[in-house]
């Protein structure tokens, strides 16, 4: 992660961009640091940190708008508008919901249908609080800072797709799970008969 982050600060389009941008980040690795000890997470939901994290730093670097990516997906998508951010946004609800589920088993005991439901509450809760805090930030900066913070490049439903796109891929992360979790549970079954039929 910190080679990733030091490339993404290597040179960035605009300093005051990325370190904007960066904010959260600040403040998130600190606390996964303070609280390893108190709650450690799985080795793949580090993984998935790393991962969007990573995505981010991307974003970042050459500010979301203008990403590489998103611009060689312009001809394919058939638009004028760099969705790298699309791309980040729903990053987050597909590569986070694992950890949030994670949080809800473990720390607070949460068992059932919950298990599936609060990643994607949570996911929604704070895409919402995110574009809040963006909001306020582009109400602080100047028109042009904050247009460019935002990203909103014309598009005035940016907000809503965003937190849509949030939504989706959390949705497609706990049917994921809920897939894997299946075939896992069949796969017992079978080897329990197995097992019964050998004896």
């Amino acid at each position: 992660m910190l080679v990733s982050f030091l490339l993404a600060a290597y040179r960035p389009d605009t300093m005051f961009d990325w370190a904007l941008e960066n904010a959260l980040v600040f403040c998130f690795i600190p606390v996964l640091i303070a609280t390893y000890r108190r709650f450690t997470f799985s080795d793949l939901s580090y993984l998935l940190f790393f991962i969007y994290l990573s995505i981010h730093e991307l974003g970042a670097h050459y500010k979301y708008s203008d990403v590489p990516v998103g611009e060689w997906l312009k001809p394919i998508l058939h638009t004028q508008r760099n969705h790298y951010d699309r791309i980040a946004h729903f990053s987050f609800g597909l590569l986070l919901a694992y950890p949030m589920r994670e949080v809800a088993m473990r720390a607070l005991g949460v068992t059932g249908r919950w298990l599936y439901y609060l990643p994607v509450e949570c996911t929604l809760a704070l895409s919402a609080i995110y574009e809040i805090l963006e909001a306020l930030m582009a109400n602080i900066l100047t028109p042009q800072r904050g247009e460019e913070f935002v990203g909103m490049q014309g598009d005035m439903w940016d907000s809503q797709e965003d937190m849509f796109m949030a939504a989706l891929g959390s949705i497609v992360a706990v049917l994921a799970i809920a897939w894997v979790k299946r075939r896992s549970v069949r796969r017992a079954e079978k080897m329990a008969v197995y097992a019964a039929a050998s004896k």
